[in-house]
């Protein structure tokens, strides 16, 4: 069964840190180029970090310096390190996967940064 779980998310005050984790199955996992996604109320869903299946990372400007994405390809993960979190940061997550014309996404984990 192809599928990806998010984890990680929750409540956090500015400036902490969370790390989200996307858990693949059913793909193979070293061929897909991950992606972490995210999407405010009332806004366009966003990229914004995508490690290649060579390990070639980019990051949307808002978060470059603060989130740090990572693969795992023994273990079929993708992680998301969010650091100096802002509220602006708040927002549904998600995590993509894509391979030629396989453009998979999980259901999302919600992330809040508020006092």
């Amino acid at each position: 069964q192809v599928q990806l779980v998010e984890s990680g998310g929750g409540l956090v005050q500015p400036g902490g840190s969370l790390r989200l984790s996307c858990a693949a199955s059913g793909i193979t996992f070293s061929m897909y180029d991950m992606s972490w996604y995210r999407q405010a109320p009332g806004k366009q869903r966003e990229l914004v970090a995508r490690i290649t299946k060579t390990g070639s990372t980019s990051y949307a400007d808002s978060v470059k310096g603060r989130f740090t994405i990572s693969r795992d390809n023994a273990k079929y993960a993708v992680d998301l390190q969010m650091d100096s979190l802002k509220p602006e940061d708040t927002a549904v997550y998600y995590c993509n996967a894509l391979f030629r014309r396989a453009d998979l996404w999980g259901q999302g984990t919600q992330v809040t940064v508020s006092s």
